[in-house]
């Protein structure tokens, strides 16, 4: 807990804007990350995020390929609220798409303190990244990544506990999932090696690859990204709803339940509830959910 946070005295901060290059090797390296390809590496889905494909000018970019924008996020701090980052859990994602990515871009992040919230024994802090091609100047995306930061609570001198957001409406709504059977399942294995590759696009987290670091933190081994989590359950819907077609994804919500094993088989479950899909996903060997929320995307039929 930290006793320098003053929350009558509390104004949101400003952060410097910063760049952000990524080229088309980073995007063919993160779709590897979330598993494109490993089942089968002609897929005529999912080759078209590695490789040129009949001709193509340029390999395309996975809608989660924006997450990685967010990392950055995470390096600000809220003055006066000290946490020890080893506590740090990563609760939510939500991203929305405004334009196709490009295979490659120089981005300014433009970053902002989008909620903070004394929970007691834990503060949950909400970050805003919204991203701006360099030359153009259009907006390409926003995340809004929501983390816990365990021990930095207590801080309110008054009931209710302190909270600011700047959102009048929840970004990351509630998710329920329906009781009925699911419209599409689809089961992917990670692999025993997942961790280490998904690390390469930016997330060195040492949780995520050293054994003695994940033995302290309370894993019996390191453990898979949230982040690449998301990503495997976002291929599945653009696989099964989307027809391969990524450019129909709107926005994401992911909410992170449980941590998943590298080598551990993912199975999403969608439904359909308009032009959302509501998603979960569960680690088969544990028949656990790791993963829920859901994505809207442009242009649903009833006929899909």
């Amino acid at each position: 807990m930290s006793s320098d946070f003053d929350p009558d005295r509390f104004s949101p901060p400003k952060y410097p804007e910063t760049p952000y290059a990524y080229s088309e090797r980073d995007v063919a390296l993160y779709a590897l990350g979330v598993g494109a390809c490993a089942r089968d590496a002609v897929d005529a889905d999912e080759l078209k995020y590695v490789y040129h494909e009949n001709g193509q000018k340029s390999i395309q970019v996975l809608p989660t390929f924006t997450a990685l924008f967010s990392l950055g996020s995470l390096k600000f701090q809220v003055p006066g609220l000290e946490f020890d980052p080893r506590l740090l859990l990563h609760g939510q994602q939500y991203i929305e798409i405004y334009k196709p990515l490009p295979t490659s871009a120089t981005l300014n992040n433009r970053v902002s303190l989008a909620g903070l919230h004394d929970k007691g024994k834990a503060a949950v802090v909400e970050m805003e990244t919204k991203s701006y091609d360099k030359d153009s100047g259009a907006l390409l995306c926003m995340n809004l990544t929501t983390v816990f930061l365990r021990g930095a609570g207590g801080f309110s001198k008054s009931s209710p506990p302190f909270s600011y957001s700047n959102y009048p409406n929840d970004k990351g709504s509630s998710v329920k999932i329906p009781k009925g059977q699911p419209f599409a399942v689809f089961e992917d294995c990670t692999l025993p090696s997942q961790a280490l590759l998904y690390r390469l696009s930016g997330d060195y987290n040492p949780l995520h690859s050293d054994p003695m670091i994940a033995k302290l933190a309370g894993f019996t081994l390191p453990i898979l990204h949230g982040l690449c989590t998301l990503g495997f359950a976002v291929r599945a819907i653009i696989k099964c709803i989307c027809r391969g077609d990524s450019n129909r994804v709107k926005c994401i919500l992911g909410r992170f339940l449980l941590h998943v094993y590298p080598g551990e088989t993912l199975v999403t479950e969608m439904w359909l509830e308009g032009s959302r899909v509501i998603y979960q996903t569960k680690v088969k060997e544990r028949s656990r959910a790791v993963l829920s929320g859901y994505v809207d995307l442009h242009g649903l039929s009833s006929s899909v």
